[in-house]
């Protein structure tokens, strides 16, 4: 690997897990409390967030529905999960499209778990933690062939973030010499 990351950072990575679908909370959390419940697992992932406004802006465009009494429930959560990663890779609108087929197939529970599989194997495979991927699994629709090429490019896209911070680093203390 020609990246050489600090041992911390690797070992973020290593042990890097996304919540459960069942350990999302189901009491319904305000605005405020999911922010900070999302992004306490997007923190690791090296400048990966989402906002209040962010989150209200998701529900104006019907990226997820309204709350119901200004309290979030916990598919609306794993949606904001997917939507906070995949954001940086692809549209929104794209994003919606995914969201809209994948109701119509499949519950949000195995749809979320579907992802956060793919997305811990595939984020260490990027970091040659583990051994190469494509993807988990089996044969895949269209659809999760789709969610599963988004996977590979957020990885990718998280390595080459923190690359370029490596490296701005090892710049400014090279120009310091």
């Amino acid at each position: 690997m020609f990246l050489e990351l600090e041992k911390n950072d690797l070992e973020a990575i290593r042990l890097y897990r996304l919540p459960s679908f069942n350990e999302i909370p189901d009491v319904g959390l305000y605005l405020n409390q999911c922010a900070t419940y999302i992004n306490r697992y997007l923190e690791p992932l090296f400048n990966i967030t989402i906002t209040e406004s962010m989150i209200s802006n998701y529900v104006k465009k019907k990226l997820i529905d309204n709350p119901v009494k200004k309290q979030y429930s916990r598919e609306m959560i794993a949606y904001l999960l997917f939507i906070a990663l995949s954001k940086s890779v692809a549209s929104l609108d794209d994003i919606q499209l995914l969201i809209n087929i994948q109701k119509k197939k499949y519950s949000a529970d195995i749809s979320y778990e579907f992802f956060k599989k793919e997305f811990e194997a595939i984020l260490l495979s990027v970091f040659g933690l583990e051994n190469s991927k494509d993807h988990v699994g089996e044969e895949k629709t269209l659809e999760e062939e789709l969610v599963g090429k988004i996977i590979v490019t957020i990885a990718h896209k998280l390595y080459v973030d923190k690359a370029f911070k490596v490296l701005s680093k090892d710049f400014q203390f090279l120009s310091t010499i």
